[in-house]
């Protein structure tokens, strides 16, 4: 292809498979674009971010500075949800040029009348774009350059700094390049900072063995309001199947009175846009939403798409299910673990474009009544470009809904769902547990490509997963292990009570909750108070209160030499909040050691004095030093504190 401007764009950056997906932002967030613009021969050339939200006609424009090596940098704020569009543009300017090389001949005590004379047809076009001052100005430059008797005057303003400042605002941007166009989706706060609580709400009631309603989860809201987490999740709330249904404790036969699994949807009471009887009614479920609201908590929903035998869509979409030569459908595996009360959605049918709209329009269903959140149930075990689809559907008509994703398989498995439109993801910190497993990890999600696209939401626990390291923990265990999700992660979540209540019980040798919730109604004292309900809520207010904690990516691990202390760094945008934060890993002994702080990213010199505050026991120190000794022990197995310059 033809082109004859002489300037190559390469490199920009951030983009996602060379621009295929989309980069993620939040409200008020920086967008940081580098590129490599360069240009044959010795010219000075120029470059700018163009940038523009979608909804408007104007582009932006923010000029690149050199940072040498042909490498170019500028930044611009994304202010409402949206996508954004952005490219890169650069151009020889003949005016800058021009000014360089007429003040190397100067300083050369060279006689630059013939170069004067060129730089009127240069401040000549400015003219028609200048305010009355400025072309005031260049006017009075103008008749000095064509004069020899002012020709100090001339050459004095042609190396002068406002004439400068004029080529600079108004370039001639003669056979200008320019990259393609990419894109950066903007979402609000929640996407990036959020505090979830799980819970299954038939386990609400007050009364022992009896089956709990919507109305029962209401007097729970303070509690969950009090302890700091802004989304309740509940795993699913809709009809459960009754053939195959699974009895308490996974066994495949139940009893009387078994309740299922919650994720063995649908039943002769409907299906996914129903609502279990037991629970309540629809108008129940938004009163429930809204109450939440009064308490600064969204309810997020589980959408899981699969089916129980039972299930209305079995009968009426048996094209959605693959059936077997005996007139079965094979159900749900992933060895070892059978879901024989599960049966899978057929996504290669052949009628797939009615499959696509009836989820879509479930989904739509729930967000109409008032959620805005929702957690997707192994969404790896469906089609990639579906939920491109859905999530850009939803997200056209409903720009503030959020999808985390639960898919705790292959790393790019995951980063493919996060690249096709997921808010946030589960990961694979449940089950890092030491501190290089911690830096590393916390490394490749912050300062590889992960950062731009990929949100984490740490989870401790989930009613999936009983870790090894928390079954038979002592309070220090659970205690680190909050601390660390709470600070090295901006999305975090629980489930509860069984987290705070320390309830481990497991399958012997496996990660499984024994008599797990999963399949049976359990009787919570949901109102009671422990050293780790308070520090759960004093941590959570740290973090509402910090925009350091609001945010994953600025972080940088100090050193601190012993393998059993972990230390890091974290700042705002702006710097004008910054902790220090030091956990330790053993939750049976106090640890010592030195931590080094982060003189050069904190912008000081050795010897200045700091103050820092621990923020939840409000204790302060100074420091004067690079190395400063710590000493943690399991009753409180971290710090966080607050930096003072």
């Amino acid at each position: 292809m033809q082109n004859q401007s002489r300037i190559v764009i390469d490199a920009v950056q951030p983009q996602i498979n060379c621009g295929e997906f989309f980069i993620k932002r939040i409200v008020n967030e920086i967008v940081n674009v580098d590129a490599h613009v360069l240009v044959d021969g010795h010219d000075v050339i120029a470059a700018s971010v163009l940038y523009k939200h979608e909804n408007a006609k104007k582009w932006h424009e923010v000029r690149m500075h050199d940072m040498g090596n042909d490498e170019w940098k500028a930044s611009f704020l994304v202010e409402k949800q949206g996508y954004y569009i952005y490219k890169v543009q650069g151009w020889v300017d003949y005016a800058l040029n021009w000014q360089h090389g007429i003040k190397r001949k100067i300083d050369d005590n060279q006689h630059v009348k013939s170069e004067l004379l060129e730089g009127v047809t240069l401040l000549e076009p400015l003219l028609k774009k200048a305010t009355k001052e400025e072309k005031d100005y260049l006017t009075y430059c103008i008749e000095c350059f064509k004069h020899d008797v002012k020709y100090d005057d001339a050459i004095a303003e042609a190396m002068s700094i406002k004439l400068h400042e004029i080529f600079v605002k108004y370039p001639e941007k003669h056979l200008a390049n320019t990259s393609k166009e990419l894109q950066v989706y903007v979402d609000r706060k929640k996407a990036r900072f959020s505090t979830w609580y799980e819970f299954f709400p038939r386990s609400a009631s007050e009364t022992v063995g009896k089956h709990g309603t919507f109305n029962d989860c209401k007097r729970l809201l303070p509690r969950i309001e009090q302890m700091g987490f802004d989304t309740l999740y509940f795993p699913p709330v809709h009809p459960i199947g009754e053939v195959n249904r699974k009895g308490k404790n996974n066994t495949t036969e139940a009893k009387e009175g078994d309740v299922g699994s919650a994720w063995g949807i649908g039943s002769q009471y409907g299906g996914h846009k129903d609502l279990h009887p037991q629970l309540g009614s629809v108008e129940d479920f938004k009163s429930l939403i809204e109450e939440a609201k009064k308490h600064n908590i969204e309810i997020a929903m589980d959408y899981a798409l699969q089916a129980a035998p039972d299930h209305p869509w079995v009968k009426s979409h048996p094209d959605w299910f693959k059936w077997r030569p005996d007139g079965t459908v094979q159900y749900a595996e992933n060895p070892p673990k059978k879901y024989q009360d599960i049966l899978p959605i057929y996504w290669e049918s052949e009628d797939y474009k009615n499959l696509w709209q009836e989820c879509l329009e479930t989904m739509l269903y729930w967000v109409a009544c008032g959620v805005n959140v929702f957690r997707v149930d192994n969404p790896h075990t469906k089609p990639y470009y579906f939920w491109n689809w859905l999530i850009t559907e939803v997200k056209k008509q409903h720009p503030d809904v959020i999808f985390l994703a639960e898919a705790f398989t292959r790393p790019k498995v995951m980063q493919q769902l996060a690249k096709q439109g997921y808010t946030q993801s589960y990961t694979y910190f449940t089950w890092r547990n030491s501190k290089q497993e911690f830096i590393e990890y916390m490394t490749e999600l912050t300062q590889t490509e992960q950062r731009e696209y990929m949100q984490p939401n740490f989870w401790p626990n989930t009613p999936d997963i009983n870790p090894y390291h928390l079954q038979g923990a002592n309070e220090a265990k659970y205690l680190q292990r909050y601390a660390l999700a709470a600070t090295l992660s901006s999305s975090i979540g629980i489930y509860g009570p069984v987290f705070e209540q320390m309830i481990d019980d497991a399958i012997p040798g496996k990660e499984e909750y024994y008599m797990s919730e999963k399949f049976e109604v359990k009787h919570y004292d949901w109102f009671k108070v422990s050293k780790l309900t308070l520090l759960i809520s004093k941590i959570n207010a740290v973090r509402h209160e910090n925009e350091a904690l609001q945010q994953t990516n600025n972080i940088k691990f100090c050193d601190i030499h012993n393998d059993n202390l972990i230390a890091f760094y974290k700042w705002n945008a702006d710097k004008t909040n910054e902790l220090l934060i030091i956990i330790s890993l053993d939750h049976h002994y106090a640890q010592q050691g030195s931590v080094k702080l982060p003189l050069a990213a904190l912008g000081i010199g050795a010897g200045h004095q700091l103050q820092v505050q621990d923020l939840i026991t409000a204790s302060s120190y100074n420091w004067h030093n690079e190395w400063n000794y710590v000493e943690i022990h399991p009753t409180l197995p971290f710090h966080i504190f607050k930096i003072h310059k």
